[in-house]
């Protein structure tokens, strides 16, 4: 067996070029808020903007400026990005990209249309979703469902270099957009439910050639793990940490995927990732903490060595992936600036890490309803330190194979999925799109096979009980205190990314089709639109020509509307959603869409 030592650690940081500084072009393009360059707005990852034409006491004029069909169905995740005088619309699969001229009244300029085996879709467990384009060094980075990762020409949508990053045939597939770091591309894989093996990988950015890859689980070379210098909770990780909580070889076909989000900090040179939940979804099979699904990784850029990791949940028996993503801000806790990093858990806690060293501050619900824990450990001198812990009632390990769990909350889509959240620098405040769904969960052994559904579980989910009848919730939540602030009652889960501004406005869309601002210090409504088709993208802002507008792509689906996208109707069709969300199909149909707003002259 492999170790992974000291030397192959220097070996590493001495075999690395000179230093490649933050890229300055992603930095520039996030920069000037005129722009919106990234997914999440920033290597932060707040999803904040500067822009304040238009704000509280205006928005309610908005009105539709302009509209764009993508000429594709299904479900539409992601946001447009803005660079310069160009907008950047993509699809779900095929994963089309086009070039809008914003001098010309969105005038296609260039499209790009992959040539991809429709069999990939066979093997996406959710949708055909994709979350979006990514730009670097007038270059656009697009990750296709097939795992092909292409660059285009920004000017001209010609094909720079493409490389491929995962096989379908092992169910191995891509939701996810890729991050620009320095002279490298940060890309994930999805394909927890097929047992693929996650890993995050980084290519330069010049030719596409790789330059490391971490993988979640297994040897501690192969995670570039260093057993001395990893920190887990204050405590450097030891050898073998991975294997030692999985049995036998099951790490080889472990999930831990990394189909959610990379932040970075440029100061501590880190990245900031999450990985899956650990297959199958039958916990009985595989006995064991099952490190490091479900973690939250702090890597060095460069080298993709891991400076530290913190697993949320050890041995899922729930599905609640640890990919969300996490916003880095600093804030003062105890009178000290700390320089931090806060998640929303699909596990239903919020978490408030110091992101330097990964300290654990703060962990607390961020959905009433939360009830397979009762909290997070926090005192540094237990044995369960950092542990959820789990209520027996709703532990489906506990309860055994074949047994029907009932009432487990949150759903195995968590308390928040990966729609992204909003952070303002003004308030102080999170704004956290919510699920308020609970499930039934019932585990069954399965057997895996290479591009083979490796799920084990029949779910089926339903509203939170004793609330107020509706499955979400648009709160406001103060990760230093650890609570929320105010929270709005949704129908359905709100499964869109929210953007907060500098005008006091946090926008956020519904799974009916309701793009929605609301007042950032009270939660005030302060004006609706019903785009034609449900919304599960991210809504975005930018300036052209003196005027701000503010964008989100309409399209039902992804893992709530994916009865309707898909023509599903059997109630534990979509791992338990098409029951769930049955009654979407009376509020909204298929249909792919961009709408931006202004506020008319």
């Amino acid at each position: 067996m492999k170790r992974f030592t000291t030397s192959l650690v220097a070996t590493l940081l001495l075999g690395t070029a000179a230093p490649v500084f933050a890229n300055d072009s992603v930095l520039a393009a996030t920069g000037d808020s005129k722009q919106w360059a990234a997914q999440l707005g920033n290597y932060a990852g707040t999803r904040y903007s500067e822009l304040d034409q238009i704000n509280a006491g205006n928005v309610g004029d908005l009105q539709v400026a302009w509209t764009f069909s993508t000429g594709v169905l299904r479900g539409h995740e992601g946001a447009p990005l803005v660079v310069g005088d160009i907008m950047y619309v993509h699809t779900p699969f095929p994963n089309m990209v086009y070039a809008l001229d914003l001098n010309n009244d969105g005038k296609i300029l260039w499209r790009y249309v992959p040539q991809q085996d429709a069999d990939v879709i066979g093997v996406m467990c959710c949708d055909t979703v994709y979350r979006g384009l990514a730009y670097s060094d007038d270059t656009i980075f697009l990750h296709q469902a097939d795992t092909t990762l292409v660059a285009l020409d920004a000017k001209t949508g010609d094909v720079k270099w493409s490389v491929v990053n995962g096989d379908p045939a092992k169910g191995e597939t891509n939701t996810a957009t890729v991050l620009p770091v320095k002279d490298k591309v940060l890309v994930g894989i999805s394909g927890g439910e097929y047992g693929v093996r996650g890993h995050l990988t980084a290519y330069n950015i010049a030719d596409g050639s790789m330059a490391w890859r971490a993988y979640s689980t297994g040897p501690d070379d192969e995670m570039l793990v260093d057993p001395e210098n990893t920190m887990v909770l204050g405590k450097p990780v030891g050898p073998n940490s991975s294997l030692d909580s999985w049995e036998g070889d099951q790490w080889q076909i472990g999930g831990g995927t990394t189909w959610g989000w990379t932040t970075y900090d440029p100061d501590l040179n880190l990245v900031y990732y999450g990985t899956g939940n650990p297959s199958t979804w039958n916990p009985s099979q595989r006995p064991g903490d099952n490190k490091w699904s479900m973690t939250i990784m702090a890597r060095d850029a460069d080298t993709g060595i891991a400076k530290w990791m913190y697993q949320k949940t050890p041995h899922d028996e729930w599905d609640f992936d640890g990919v969300n993503e996490n916003i880095l801000v600093d804030k003062e806790i105890d009178g000290q600036m700390r320089k931090l990093l806060v998640n929303f858990d699909r596990n239903g806690f919020a978490y408030t890490l110091d992101r330097e060293t990964g300290e654990l501050l703060v962990a607390e619900k961020y959905d009433p309803a939360v009830n397979w824990a009762t909290h997070v450990e926090m005192d540094p001198a237990s044995d369960q330190y950092g542990r959820p812990q789990v209520v027996a009632e709703y532990s489906t390990a506990q309860n055994g194979e074949d047994v029907n769990s009932t009432g487990i909350c949150p759903a195995a889509l968590g308390s928040k999925d990966q729609q992204p959240s909003t952070y303002s620098p003004k308030t102080g405040l999170f704004y956290v799109p919510t699920n308020h769904v609970c499930m039934d969960y019932e585990p069954f052994r399965v057997s895996y096979s290479a591009g083979q559904p490796y799920v084990g579980a029949t779910l089926s989910m339903f509203p939170a009980p004793d609330s107020h009848g509706g499955m979400g919730n648009f709160i406001a939540w103060d990760a230093v205190a650890g609570e929320i602030k105010w929270s709005l009652p949704e129908q359905f889960s709100v499964w869109s990314g929210a953007m907060a501004t500098a005008g006091d406005v946090v926008f956020y869309g519904t799974l009916e089709g309701y793009l929605k601002a609301v007042d950032a210090n009270t939660g005030e409504e302060l004006y609706k639109f019903k785009t034609p088709s449900g919304i599960i993208g991210y809504v975005m802002t930018y300036e052209h020509g003196g005027k701000q507008y503010v964008g989100v792509l309409s399209g039902v689906g992804g893992w709530a509307g994916i009865g309707l996208a898909a023509g599903l109707t059997n109630s534990n069709d979509g791992l338990g959603a098409v029951g769930g969300y049955a009654a979407l199909s009376d509020y909204t149909a298929l249909g792919g869409q961009l709408t931006v707003f202004a506020i008319p002259d």
